[in-house]
């Protein structure tokens, strides 16, 4: 049966059928899901703020280079918690939500070679047109026409996904679909921890402990990163850090987290900092804990950003540098690596997983600080 609100096609125990017919029914559908699937089929957009609505789309034909995914997972980014509060920055509603996905390959294009049906797999929902200046020099991220399958009405909340085969990568046997939908999110910080260019043994500070500043401290450790310092306004989040490595953690509702992080470095302040919530304050604070000719990594997203105040001279001053880290660039293949050779964990990231009928309920639990929250993943 065709669940329309939640989007799921499901099989039940009916009067008509019996014990073993209904187990034969049930176990062909887990095995071959395509056999199963319909054209058409609802998809998660944010109408208007703190509201999911779900739309039937219909069922793309594949390209020669398509695969067809059967969604197993999908995480809530914070992008989409922005998106669900209509202060993002750089989307209008409605807007298809749902970009950190994970699933089984059921159907490819006939040109496609790189996986197979049955294959699972993350998704890299980035779209470029490998034609502009800084695709031909292999810097897709900075592409000049660059998308994200969510931004053109393709989100991850929904039974199926269509992506190229470029953008697809094999998930490790060990890795639960649950945890591969956090190969996205670990692919970001990836990408900047390299542009920070960190060193042996260097200190770092990350300003956040969300999702993104979990795996900003694990990919920092597997890095050989030295001490890492980790701040935040939620006890639970800090505690998870600890648990994933952090040397310090640090409350900010109880200590001025500058003036604990020159104090814990004998007055130098760190080698690199990382900006992962977008606030002007954490902002601040990650380039005044900086030591002097140090680089701060900017991955917040502000919902203000023509209003935040910042102390320039701090540049001159310190001779410091705060750069931009945009996406990934060849960054999943780094993230499978660091989850092959077990460096990094993302089990103990996730905090709650919910049903799709239950979606508007996961971003509700995102916005309650007494919820304890970390990552929520959406489960199909």
């Amino acid at each position: 049966m065709w669940d329309a609100q939640c989007g799921i096609f499901f099989i039940h125990k009916t009067s008509f059928l019996s014990n073993s017919e209904f187990a034969i029914l049930n176990s062909a559908f887990r095995k071959r899901p395509e056999a199963f699937f319909m054209n058409e089929y609802p998809m998660a957009f944010v109408t208007a703020p703190g509201r999911v609505e779900f739309k039937n789309r219909i069922l793309p034909s594949l390209k020669d280079d398509d695969v067809l995914i059967k969604v197993k997972a999908c995480s809530i980014c914070g992008g989409d918690l922005h998106l669900y509060k209509g202060k993002h920055p750089f989307a209008q509603l409605p807007m298809a939500i749902g970009h950190e996905i994970s699933g089984a390959v059921i159907k490819r294009g006939r040109d496609v070679r790189k996986v197979s049906p049955g294959d699972r797999v993350a998704i890299e929902p980035v779209i470029t047109c490998g034609q502009c200046y800084f695709c031909l020099r292999g810097e897709y991220h900075l592409c000049q026409n660059i998308a994200y399958q969510y931004s053109i009405g393709q989100g991850g909340f929904t039974p199926y996904f269509v992506v190229s085969e470029n953008r697809v990568h094999r998930l490790p046997d060990f890795i639960s679909y649950e945890e591969g939908s956090l190969l996205e999110p670990l692919a970001v910080a990836v990408h900047a921890v390299r542009k920070a260019e960190v060193e042996r043994g260097q200190s770092a500070a990350i300003f956040g402990a969300g999702g993104i500043g979990l795996f900003l401290l694990q990919a920092l450790k597997a890095a050989a990163c030295g001490e890492v310092f980790i701040v935040d306004v939620l006890r639970h989040r800090l505690n998870t850090a600890l648990s994933l490595g952090a040397n310090l953690a640090i409350n900010v509702s109880e200590e001025n987290p500058v003036e604990t992080i020159f104090r814990e470095t004998k007055g130098l302040g760190v080698d690199r900092s990382f900006e992962a919530v977008g606030l002007e304050k954490t902002l601040r604070q990650s380039a005044e804990s900086l030591k002097k000719g140090g680089i701060c990594v900017l991955l917040g997203l502000f919902e203000n950003p023509l209003e935040v105040n910042f102390p320039v001279n701090l540049f001159a001053q310190r001779e410091i540098q705060i750069r931009g880290s945009r996406g990934y660039c060849g960054d999943f293949q780094v993230a499978l690596e660091l989850l092959e050779k077990k460096k990094v964990r993302l089990k103990p990231i996730i905090s709650h997983q919910l049903p799709l009928g239950s979606l508007e309920q996961a971003f509700e639990i995102l916005l309650d600080p007494n919820s304890q929250a970390n990552k929520v993943v959406i489960q199909l």
